[in-house]
């Protein structure tokens, strides 16, 4: 799919865009391989993993703000991967216009750029909490989510943008794996837990790449692809991490959740079962070759909502040791906040 192809990520010096180097240069013989990013440092640490005379490979600086700069990245450019946003909750609600330039506007601005450069397919990372959001951030991941489902109206069919929406990202940084093992390697076993009923959706580095070249790859334009993934209780992962432990309960903390939703009940009424996959199909125009490929694929109930406390697939006991034990082994400034 990716040989001989030219493939730039925005934000591609984070945790996913990492990642997702990784595993195209041990399979793909791309043409060309674009990190798009704003911060030189992590593109000159970036590098040293993947040096320019070993690996096709190249560096762009540049802010997904900048639209004249998107159009001259995208020249010759075969498929984007979106993963550039600013994600943490806290710093958004504080600073607002910021998360509005950069996650609505720098979105639109890539979608006009790939339009205008006629590049083949976008893919646009998205995240539970743009499903009835309750904080900025999630806010403004749904209307990127819009505007990269939209866009296939006026793409004329040159360009096909899709989306993936997903869960947390195990071992992200300043994720709650990361806080409860520090507390633990302190001697702390009084755990600070925010509500013993969380849940939270959970997926690997692996497989949220994994998830992309799946859409990548199927992707007919105006899909929000999301995996069926496990569930863990967060009380769950303090016992995994510390059996012994205590807690005390802090509050839910500001724009914060007690459960997550992959797919609303509103939603299921145009989703499907595809693969291993929940498809959300686009709600305002319908393209031929989206219905061809999906008419024969299972709906769901209508009553359905895919939500993180009720979920049937749930990671047992061990599975979350063998994640914990994983997470140990790397150095924590390995991973950005891929989620809040």
């Amino acid at each position: 799919m990716l040989d001989n192809r030219v493939v730039l990520i925005t934000g591609g010096t984070g945790s996913f865009g990492q990642k997702f180097t990784e595993i195209v240069f041990s399979r793909y013989k791309v043409s060309k391989l674009i990190i798009f990013s704003r911060d030189e440092f992590k593109q000159h640490e970036m590098a040293k993993k993947f040096p320019e005379n070993k690996y096709n490979i190249r560096f762009f600086i540049g802010d997904i703000r900048d639209k004249t700069r998107l159009f001259r990245a995208f020249e010759g450019v075969d498929y984007v991967i979106h993963a550039a946003a600013l994600k943490q909750v806290p710093a958004l609600e504080y600073n607002p216009m910021e998360a509005v330039k950069t996650n609505i506007i720098g979105s639109d601005n890539v979608v006009e750029a790939a339009i205008d450069r006629n590049v083949k397919k976008v893919i646009a990372l998205s995240t539970d909490k743009a499903v009835n959001p309750i904080n900025l951030y999630g806010a403004s991941k749904l209307v990127a989510e819009k505007i990269f489902v939209d866009a296939n109206a006026y793409g004329g069919n040159r360009t096909k943008f899709s989306v993936v929406r997903y869960g947390n990202v195990v071992a992200s940084r300043g994720s709650i794996i990361e806080l409860l093992l520090k507390l633990k390697n302190m001697g702390i076993r009084e755990f600070p837990l925010t509500d013993k009923r969380m849940t939270r959706f959970w997926m690997t580095l692996d497989q949220s790449a994994e998830l992309v070249l799946e859409a990548l790859s199927e992707a007919e334009g105006g899909e929000i692809f999301v995996p069926r993934i496990p569930s863990m209780k967060i009380v769950d992962l303090a016992k995994a991490i510390d059996p012994g432990f205590s807690f005390k309960i802090t509050g839910i903390r500001p724009g914060e959740k007690i459960n997550e939703v992959l797919i609303s009940s509103d939603e299921a009424r145009r989703s499907k079962r595809y693969k291993k996959l929940y498809v959300i199909l686009p709600q305002f125009f319908e393209r031929k070759e989206v219905h061809k490929k999906y008419e024969k694929c299972e709906s769901l109930p209508e009553d359905f909502a895919y939500r993180s406390d009720d979920n049937e697939n749930w990671l047992k006991l061990e599975e979350i040791q063998t994640i914990i034990k994983e997470v140990g082994k790397a150095p924590y400034e390995r991973y950005e906040a891929h989620t809040v």
